[in-house]
């Protein structure tokens, strides 16, 4: 009689583990699909693994440049939003280039600033406390806060700063800049500040400098024009000039495919 207990029971060969591939395609995201795709047949099948292996990683290589792309285009739109407000925050100068406030005004040329505080009639010399520095400047009267206490837009050149009470009601502050290039954004730090696109200084003062400057003031007023006409300035103009002499230097030689843009480029 054979006993039931000899017989060993049959061995179940191991059934390979089973993927479900449940990737959904989004038509926004195609190369995200065929990543998870790819990766879902390598794990099915070894003898794809040789074969699908380098594709899947062309696939991600091309997935991590489409979202470096996508950034920086994100990038861009925050950078040019966060530009979009800074210019409505700030303010139209006055007709001398500044801003007038409620206890002060100010005013400017490229070469100086001019503040002006009206002080209760009567005032005396003595009691106004003014203080100048290279970047600094405190102005007020004795034994009361300070009216202007803080750090100046650009330094000034302290030894040829001058003020001067005009008839006992008006504190004036003249301040030379350093450089006699640029416009002041703001007085002091913190404070409001002016749109410079939209300053300009006065034509009849363009004949009494000398000649490097005035080229330079009527370049930067061509140049603001062009930006608020949404032309070309004349850095793009000139690169345009250039692009066209080497075109026609090199007639073999095509711009179209290589993505360059020769106008966001200092050709020189």
């Amino acid at each position: 009689m054979a006993i039931l207990s000899d017989y060993g029971e049959p061995q179940q060969t191991p059934s390979p583990p089973s993927f479900s591939f449940n990737s959904v395609l989004d038509p926004s995201n195609p190369l995200g699909f065929l990543d998870s795709a790819l990766n879902f047949l390598s794990q099915e099948s070894d003898a794809l693994k040789t074969d699908v292996s380098p594709l899947v990683k062309e696939f991600k290589k091309r997935i991590k440049a489409e979202e470096d792309s996508k950034k920086a285009e994100e990038k861009g739109r925050a950078e040019e939003k966060r530009r979009e407000e800074e210019k409505k925050r700030m303010r139209v100068p006055n007709k001398d280039n500044g801003l007038d406030m409620g206890n002060h005004s100010w005013a400017q040329t490229l070469q100086e600033v001019t503040i002006t505080i009206p002080v209760p009639p009567g005032t005396k010399s003595r009691d106004v406390a003014c203080e100048i520095k290279k970047k600094s400047l405190k102005l007020g009267l004795r034994s009361q806060s300070p009216i202007l206490d803080g750090e100046l837009f650009e330094t000034i050149k302290v030894d040829d700063c001058i003020w001067n009470l005009e008839d006992q009601k008006t504190v004036s502050v003249l301040m030379t800049k350093c450089d006699g290039m640029d416009w002041w954004k703001y007085l002091l730090k913190g404070g409001p500040e002016i749109d410079v696109q939209k300053a300009e200084p006065e034509p009849s003062r363009l004949s009494d400098l000398d000649p490097e400057t005035r080229s330079t003031v009527e370049k930067m007023m061509f140049d603001q024009q062009q930006e608020r006409l949404g032309l070309p300035t004349s850095k793009e103009i000139e690169n345009e000039s250039l692009l066209k002499q080497f075109m026609a230097q090199n007639p073999n030689f095509s711009n179209k495919n290589q993505g360059i843009n020769f106008f966001n480029m200092n050709l020189k």
